[in-house]
């Protein structure tokens, strides 16, 4: 198990082995589909961005706000499937240099050659846990892009103790999730296999 400080380091996220158990302290963002393409059409155009992704965690959450006195406060934030964001992970990670992608139900290959290039990893968080998620997270330090709705804008938090978060897919190309599909493939064999179908 191992305690990390956001902004994280290029050998923070190197030494970070598949499977180990990972809790984030720090400032980091939540960014979905919306904000994804936002964030990388304001590249293209050469636009300043509002937040600055590098060496940062990027959390694939439409969290659940209130306005209390002025002020957001979380009341759930539970991880959005992070297969939506496989066709724009890629070229996030390449533009602004994040070194950690928080998420549920993994990510292609792409994703994880970029990942392995760049020196970025992708940590698991156990889904429909949105409250027990929202217990590491201390502060809503502020919103951008609202204008695309509660849970498409990029909510900047502050974690504590943050997790357990799960190093699925680590830096060196290696995923949880292929080994996974791997295992399923040769077991599907061996049953063909006995039963006679090959």
């Amino acid at each position: 198990m191992k305690t990390l400080s956001i902004p994280l380091t290029e050998k923070d996220v190197r030494e970070l082995k598949l499977g180990e158990t990972v809790y984030l302290n720090g400032e980091f963002y939540t960014a979905r589909d919306e904000a994804h393409m936002t964030a990388l059409e304001y590249a293209r155009e050469k636009t300043p961005l509002p937040v600055d992704f590098k060496d940062k965690a990027v959390f694939h959450c439409g969290p659940i706000m209130r306005k209390l006195n002025g002020t957001w406060e979380l009341v759930a934030a539970g991880p959005t499937t992070s297969t939506r964001m496989n066709s724009l992970e890629p070229e996030f990670i390449r533009t602004f240099g994040p070194r950690a992608i928080i998420g549920k139900g993994g990510m292609g290959k792409e994703t994880s050659d970029a990942m392995k290039e760049y020196g970025c990893v992708y940590l698991a968080i156990t889904g429909g846990a949105a409250v027990l998620a929202a217990k590491g997270i201390k502060k809503v330090k502020g919103v951008e892009w609202l204008e695309l709705g509660m849970p498409e804008a990029v909510w900047i938090l502050e974690g504590e103790g943050f997790g357990p978060l799960i190093v699925a897919m680590d830096a060196q190309g290696n995923s949880l999730f292929e080994n996974v599909e791997k295992q399923v493939k040769e077991n599907a064999q061996k049953i063909r296999k006995t039963l006679g179908l090959v």
